[in-house]
């Protein structure tokens, strides 16, 4: 698991709510708390959608929502004068793009074996902090593919020139 400060908070948060790049990750879940705390599950809700829908909306096989489905509002509920209190997100890779990385890094791991490699993202007395997972379907007590996984985290970030500060 890397754990990461993310000290320019204005460069991350255009990123994270005024551009696509977090766009393709799958949200899970996220928490903004203001005047009130909202909740977001982003669980494809697979009966309010038509088969022909799932498919042409690219959501078929999927669990959960594309981040990008959902940013517009997140950006509405953070944006304005006063700062969230706190926020969370849990971003994960969809099941094409797990396929794509776990072959990328040459792994005995298949996407069998995984559940889903996270990215999460918390917003707290006045610190943002992104952390890295790896959920296993198996046991193992090989941790390769966990720090393959940050590596390319620390990658992606740099590649979007987000500054990042290691943790501990």
């Amino acid at each position: 698991m890397l754990a990461l400060n993310i000290p320019e908070l204005k460069n991350f948060m255009n990123q994270l709510l005024c551009s696509d790049t977090f766009d393709h990750f799958l949200l899970k879940e996220a928490t903004i708390q203001k005047d009130a705390v909202w909740n977001f599950d982003g669980t494809v809700t697979p009966d309010f959608y038509s088969s022909e829908e799932l498919e042409e909306q690219g959501l078929s096989g999927l669990a959960f929502l594309p981040y990008g489905r959902v940013r517009q509002h997140c950006f509405d509920l953070i944006k304005g004068k006063r700062t969230p209190a706190y926020f969370k997100f849990v971003f994960l890779l969809s099941p094409d793009n797990l396929s794509r990385t776990l072959a990328s890094m040459q792994t005995p791991f298949t996407p069998q074996d995984v559940t889903g490699m996270f990215l999460n993202l918390k917003f707290q007395n006045g610190n943002l902090m992104l952390t890295t997972g790896v959920s296993y379907r198996i046991f193992s007590t090989d941790k390769s593919l966990e720090h393959e996984w940050d590596r390319l985290v620390e990658i992606f970030l740099k590649n979007h020139n987000i500054v990042i500060e290691k943790l501990g």
